[in-house]
């Protein structure tokens, strides 16, 4: 039990990182601190419902198709990871969005597609569905909310590299499902 939590939580931060990198950028609008509380919990809102529905989705698989399952959902780590790692050095991310209305959803949900893949692979795997939810969504929020801040401050300098460490957390569990000791 200690271990999954562990694991989780490096997991959610994995994922947080994400939205604390596109959050430095959107803190430089100069948002109140209103703003940023409604940001954030939205994020992190997202970052509960993409996982979740992706772990049901996982669940129903993994009854399908038995212990190949975790082959698979490690398969679906591996290539998130790669794809943040190689997304953290394209430089032109869609920073366009304002975080208003729809604009707030969009982005919202645009920086927790990648928990649904999570979510997904975690289903299958079989992990304790509210507490990885919760480690997801708590983490996430609270991260968006430290890029707002930070970003109001100190410009881009952290974002490409806070990405980069995400995906990278997500190769190791990738490789912890897919070769397992």
């Amino acid at each position: 039990m200690v271990g999954e939590m562990i694991t989780l939580a490096m997991m959610a931060f994995a994922l947080g990182m994400d939205a604390f990198s596109v959050s430095l950028g959107m803190g430089l609008l100069q948002l109140r601190l209103k703003q940023i509380a409604y940001i954030g919990a939205t994020v992190g809102f997202f970052h509960v419902v993409m996982p979740l529905a992706g772990m049901t989705i996982g669940r129903l698989l993994s009854i399908q198709l038995g212990h190949a399952a975790t082959y698979i959902g490690g398969a679906l780590l591996f290539i998130l990871g790669v794809q943040m790692v190689i997304a953290s050095f394209h430089h032109e991310q869609e920073r366009w969005l304002r975080p208003v209305g729809i604009g707030l959803f969009l982005f919202a949900f645009s920086v927790s597609l990648d928990s649904f893949s999570v979510g997904l692979s975690l289903g299958i795997y079989g992990v304790e569905m509210v507490l990885a939810v919760t480690a997801f969504g708590l983490t996430s929020m609270v991260l968006t909310w430290i890029g707002l801040l930070l970003g109001r401050r100190f410009q881009r300098w952290l974002g490409t590299y806070s990405e980069a460490l995400g995906g990278a957390i997500l190769l190791l569990f990738a490789c912890k499902l897919l070769f397992p000791l």
